[in-house]
């Protein structure tokens, strides 16, 4: 396909401003989303088995939950129950609650029975470490609300429509040289041509994805504003049925039984399984009851469930994601919107294939960045000022991104040790290793920051399961098992450190023997040493 040259440049400067305003952020954004893929195992490695809710056989859940709500007042306000194989776990906030993705100073009473059905309590703070890796996917790490919505979820709502021009304009620069050069990866005409090749095959191959991603974060960033703007349509009539406020208050005594509500949910979701039942306000004439419900072999509302809200004494439906009926042909499209965002559509093969996704799109970001560097560096003499500092925005930004994340896992065993915040310590962690990492790069500069922040990276990685194993042995450490996680983490982390260690040689050798002006190369300190470092990456 031919298309003018002046044509071609429009597109080609659209889509080099669009990208480089905001690559970084949706790095961020990308990376941390892959992670969320598997944040309920994340949450899982992340809590200790001996602090969580012990269950007991499902025939002594009503007589656990009778004796929590007679003998503690949180409890009769509301509590969750966690259905496990085979039995149920009971457990209310002492302190917090509520419906905020994250929450960072909840504390959880946990309930069990003993041998002779005798009430056993103890209590935890809440660890939200997979909360916080999701709402750093949310909104970059931005800080700040405006209204009730973070500030961070609309600066990347807009970066999301940027990205959708980018993408656009990304394939129509390509169009003339896409079916000749789109498998084509040329590493024997330099590192910047196999980079461009990489950046062209990614974006071309996750195009469908991408531009999903980017529709739907813009709508979830503004839904606010689009709905306010139906106003025309609906006039003063609300968009959504609210329902109207109870007049009466139910003694908690005449709560059903567990196996009266699973018999209500079976003959209204016939085909999910029961997770969880959280109940709260028993104790106002407004109570609720959330249970959510989770399949693997249909498109879910939430990220890893559907969720029914109904009154808990009279069973009378509030609100359901699960496709009813009554909501015709609006509730399956507008849950399309949100399944096809999250990746639940298709189970655990589904989440696999968007955590490649997602990591495969932090690199098309990162390596745009690269191709912005390469292309406006100097090719003799001292590279410009801008370069230098995008350049370090980058590694900075970027790695230091990765290695907060990392570092925050890391610290999440160790932090059982400290009588601490657990969760305001992971804002800690990861902050402070963040813009450590930024300044670190400003400071050494983007060719050697980038090396030793690889470095770094492979530690931090490898540390995870050297954490893990040193948990099962160190004195005063709460108890983890294998069975939470299954060792997933641990082995995602080792084959992120072996990436990690095999890039960081690549990048030590391309600064050492790469081309010389480049942004990427380091003066050579000693020959002899620089052959021995040669001999053993090559």
């Amino acid at each position: 396909m031919k298309i003018r040259p002046d044509v071609l440049r429009t597109y080609q400067s659209v889509h080099t401003w669009t990208g480089i305003t905001t690559s970084l952020l949706l790095f961020i954004a990308f990376f941390a989303g892959a992670l969320t893929m598997f944040k309920p195992q994340i949450d899982q490695w992340a809590r200790p088995a001996s602090l969580i809710a012990q269950p007991v056989s499902n025939e002594r859940i009503d007589t656990l939950i009778e004796q929590a709500v007679t003998t503690h007042e949180k409890a009769s306000q509301g509590f969750i129950v966690n259905f496990v194989e085979g039995g149920a776990a009971l457990s209310w906030f002492e302190q917090g609650g509520g419906r905020e993705l994250v929450r960072l100073n909840d504390e959880l009473t946990y309930a069990t029975l003993d041998d002779a059905d005798k009430l056993q309590i103890s209590g935890a703070q809440t660890n939200e470490l997979g909360d916080l890796i999701d709402q750093l996917h949310r909104t970059a790490g931005i800080i700040g609300k405006v209204g009730h919505e973070d500030l961070g979820v609309l600066v990347l709502g807009i970066a999301a429509a940027l990205y959708f021009i980018a993408l656009i304009s990304g394939v129509i620069v390509l169009l003339p040289t896409l079916v000749k050069y789109l498998f084509a990866l040329r590493q024997n005409k330099g590192a910047n041509r196999f980079w461009l090749d990489s950046h062209n095959l990614v974006g071309v191959v996750s195009l469908p994805f991408h531009l999903l991603i980017a529709w739907t974060a813009v709508v979830f960033a503004f839904h606010d504003p689009f709905y306010g703007g139906l106003g025309v349509v609906y006039g003063d009539k609300p968009l959504f049925e609210r329902g109207g406020k109870g007049t009466q208050t139910y003694d908690i005594a005449e709560l059903p039984s567990m196996v009266v509500y699973k018999q209500y949910l079976q003959q209204m979701a016939p085909d999910y399984k029961l997770e969880k039942l959280e109940f709260s306000q028993l104790h106002t004439p407004n109570p609720t009851v959330a249970a959510y419900l989770a399949a693997d072999d249909r498109p879910l509302r939430g990220g890893y469930n559907d969720i029914i809200y109904f009154h808990p004494f009279t069973q009378a439906v509030g609100f359901s994601t699960v496709n009813l009926p009554e909501h015709g042909v609006y509730g399956p499209v507008v849950k399309s919107f949100f399944a096809l965002h999250f990746g639940n559509y298709a189970g655990d093969y589904g989440r696999w294939m968007y955590f490649a996704m997602g990591l495969l799109g932090a690199f098309l970001f990162y390596s745009g960045n690269l191709l912005w560097l390469e292309k406006r560096r100097e090719k003799k003499g001292e590279q410009r000022k801008s370069v230098k500092v995008m350049a370090a925005l980058t590694i900075g930004v970027c790695l230091g991104a990765m290695l907060g994340i990392g570092s925050a896992m890391v610290a999440s065993k160790w932090l059982y040790l400290l009588n601490f915040p657990l969760n305001h310590a992971y804002l800690w962690v990861y902050y402070s290793v963040f813009f450590a990492a930024i300044g670190y790069s400003f400071y050494r500069g983007a060719a050697r920051s980038a090396i030793h922040l690889l470095y770094a990276l492979f530690a931090v990685c490898v540390a995870i399961p050297v954490t893990s194993l040193l948990a099962l042995v160190v004195p005063g450490m709460p108890t983890w098992t294998v069975a939470q996680s299954g060792l997933m983490v641990e082995f995602m982390a080792v084959l992120f450190a072996l990436v990690f260690m095999v890039t960081a040689n690549k990048a030590k050798y391309r600064a050492y023997y790469g081309e010389r002006n480049s942004i990427w190369a380091l003066p050579r300190k000693n020959e002899l040493e620089s052959n021995d470092f040669q001999q053993v990456t090559a």
